[in-house]
């Protein structure tokens, strides 16, 4: 298809000095979301890409086949709270999931919350709830469009009865009510004069009493002299203290204080005073707090920390071999959470730290939940693989087992699909673990492949689940997953040997895959597309500009793209901690290296590419991904198509409606069809 791109204004008076080094940034123009000239820059891409797309002929068979596939029910795995249960449900093609509850496993189940009825195309989402410990009350949070920002609203849980409360600014922050079901912690910042993109500083930790007017807020803490400090408040167990973790950027590493809730007029107090690793809490007793940490243990430990003397650290669960992910003080025991090369591993310790056993999970695969309180003795628990949609069980303790309690209904046969995992050596000879899944009987055949990455900020890649990844799948292609370092599978370690300036180890890594790939005759470059989305969007501009022969097309989802300007945007100064600052001498050299946008050379002919993005998103701002296809469709020397797909009403991907995401899966595979040349393929997206 020939295609006519829309004009980009240059503006080639904009230099900046990085420590001598002069850097243009002609389209800096497009960073001002809001101006008339980028709105009508917005609707000429979106124009120009949509004619494309619909030119596809299997992109409306496509989005048929998705929308079937996608209709089924799906649910939470359920929690139990003031004496009720609670789970979310999505019939199968409603925009949110409804939240229900019910009073005993076999009691009728009552609608609590159906975010589908707060607007007519869903974009506005719950992403947030907690539940009063006497289980009157739900204190839950609503976001529109896609924003990171929440407005907190309270419901009487009988009742279905919204109280006259609204906590408004909050960001990145939960809830956590006090035992006497008064009110609940919550953090918050100043009201920005641009909400999205104005650099979010100076987070403050509140007490809202039910009832009250937000300006009668308790401020708990603040730090006017730490304006990167973010503060999370969890009430313990047993009502007595509130834990405050301060995070600063990125880091896992945290400082922790705390709270008495049953002295008056009591101070928080310091537990943790230093950024010297992390502490996640776990639990109390009369005699202390329980952490899980990666303090001398890069694949964490549990430990317990006594208040009257802190400097009392008593190693509870030591270091294993594999990577401790979560703890769970549960049944008056610990329920720890492995993960063996990038798959789920149960272990149950006794609360002093002796093994006692496992809990078998039905595969190779992921596994989430066994929450509850500590002298529970049941809990809930899902398991998923790229081939088994999220399964619900629910786990006994007195009898020590697991029952079958939700299972999805599929029309896909899934059975005909395997997984197998492989290590591929990088650049220095890591090795770096590689899931791909197909037909069983196209095992090891060349075939077109998506090869998906992240590689940062201690995320771990594991076996999940993806409707969207079946169309792919049923196409006779290789859904191919690597865990990068920067990750968190391996611990700590793994996280940092791909930050900062060993930021190239990540590209590395996954250059590496790619070659594997192509070198084992499972496909070729011009049949493999790579993908990623925010950090992954990262990943695949990283790669594509620097081997842009290797791929047949790139598809970088909410990219951060400018890696001279990403700290200048809402939460963008927190990923310093992660990527380094251009401000530094000492890191500017290695993010200019591999800058997305700033890597980008006039005459190359570089994949096809449709970058995606919202105008919504303020967490990576659009403009990173404006800038940069702006780059590159005025960089491109080959026939290959570098578009862009600007969603509207929509932010960093968070409680996105299911039409928009079908929408967007759809335009992603018909895409790939076309530029790869797959219309020969036999399948029901590809002749229905």
């Amino acid at each position: 298809m020939s295609i006519s791109y829309p004009v980009t204004a240059q503006d080639p008076t904009i230099v900046d000095d990085y420590h001598g080094t002069k850097v243009s940034d002609p389209y800096r123009w497009l960073e001002d979301s809001h101006s008339e000239a980028t709105q009508a820059w917005i609707a000429a891409q979106n124009q120009v890409t949509a004619e494309f797309l619909e030119a596809i002929p299997e992109r409306r068979s496509i989005r048929s086949r998705l929308t079937q596939l996608w209709n089924y029910a799906k649910y939470s795995v359920p929690w139990r709270e003031g004496g009720r249960y609670f789970w979310f449900k999505n019939d199968g093609l409603q925009n949110q999931s409804v939240l229900y509850w019910q009073t005993s496993l076999e009691g009728e189940p009552r609608v609590l919350l159906d975010p589908n009825t707060w607007s007519e195309d869903g974009t506005v989402a719950l992403t947030g709830i907690a539940v009063s410990d006497d289980g009157k009350w739900l204190t839950y949070a609503i976001s529109r469009s896609g924003s990171d920002w929440k407005e907190w609203r309270v419901r009487e849980i009988d009742t279905l009865i919204d109280q006259p409360d609204r906590v408004q600014w909050s960001k990145f922050s939960g809830a956590a009510w006090t035992k006497d079901n008064r009110g609940f912690f919550y953090s918050r910042y100043d009201a920005p004069q641009d909400d999205l993109q104005d650099v979010n500083y100076f987070q403050k930790l509140y007490y809202h009493v039910l009832g009250t007017d937000q300006e009668q807020d308790q401020l708990i803490y603040h730090r006017p002299d730490r304006k990167e400090w973010g503060f999370n408040g969890e009430v313990t167990e047993d009502g007595q203290f509130l834990i405050i973790s301060v995070w600063q950027g990125t880091s896992p590493q945290n400082l922790v204080f705390y709270l008495s809730l049953q002295q008056e007029n009591a101070t928080v107090l310091p537990l943790i005073e230093e950024f010297e690793a992390e502490y996640s809490f776990l639990g109390n007793d009369d005699q202390g707090f329980w952490f899980r940490t990666d303090r001398d243990a890069p694949r964490g430990k549990v430990i317990k920390i006594n208040l009257t003397n802190p400097e009392n650290r008593i190693d509870v669960i030591p270091e294993q071999q594999e990577t401790l992910q979560g703890v769970s003080l549960i049944n008056n025991e610990w329920v720890a959470f492995y993960l063996q090369d990038a798959c789920t591993v149960i272990r149950r310790f006794s609360l002093t730290g002796a093994p006692i056993g496992t809990i078998p999970l039905p595969g190779i695969g992921s596994a989430s939940g066994f929450s509850g309180k500590r002298y529970d003795t049941e809990t809930f628990y899902s398991f998923t693989s790229f081939t088994v949609p999220p399964t619900i069980f629910h786990f006994d303790f007195q009898s020590n087992s697991s029952t079958l309690f939700r299972q999805p209904e599929i029309d896909f046969p899934l059975t005909d699909y395997t997984t197998e995992q492989v290590f591929v050596p990088s650049k220095d000879g890591t090795l770096i673990p590689l899931f791909l899944t197909c037909k069983k009987e196209l095992i090891g055949q060349c075939l077109p492949t998506y090869l998906y990455g992240y590689g940062g900020f201690n995320v771990s890649l594991t076996p999940s689940f993806s409707i969207s990844n079946l169309i792919w799948l049923e196409q006779g292609g290789v859904l191919a997953i690597a865990c990068l370092r920067g990750g968190g599978e391996y611990g700590e370690e793994w996280h940092r040997s791909g930050q900062k300036h060993l930021k190239q180890n990540v590209f590395d890594d996954f250059i590496s895959c790619a070659e594997w790939l192509i070198g084992q005759g499972r496909t070729t470059a011009k049949q493999l597309a790579i993908a990623g989305g925010s950090n992954g969007g990262l990943l695949v501009g990283a790669c594509m500009t620097q081997r842009p022969e290797l791929f047949g097309a790139a598809l970088p989802a909410v990219g951060v793209m400018d890696m001279l300007r990403f700290h200048r945007f809402t939460i963008g100064w927190a990923w310093i901690e992660e990527y380094g600052s251009p401000d530094n001498p000492a890191d500017f050299p290695y993010l200019f290296a591999y800058s997305p946008l700033h890597r980008l050379q006039p005459g190359v002919s570089y994949p096809a590419t449709l970058v995606t993005t919202a105008d919504h998103d303020d967490r990576v701002v659009p403009a990173h991904s404006f800038k940069f296809i702006s780059a590159l469709q005025n960089a491109q020397a080959g026939d290959a198509p570098v578009l862009i797909r600007i969603e509207t009403k929509a932010g960093h991907g968070a409680g996105k409606p299911t039409t928009k995401t079908i929408e967007e899966a759809a335009d992603k595979w018909a895409f790939l069809i076309e530029v790869l040349g797959l219309r020969s393929r036999n399948s029901p997206a590809a002749t229905s």
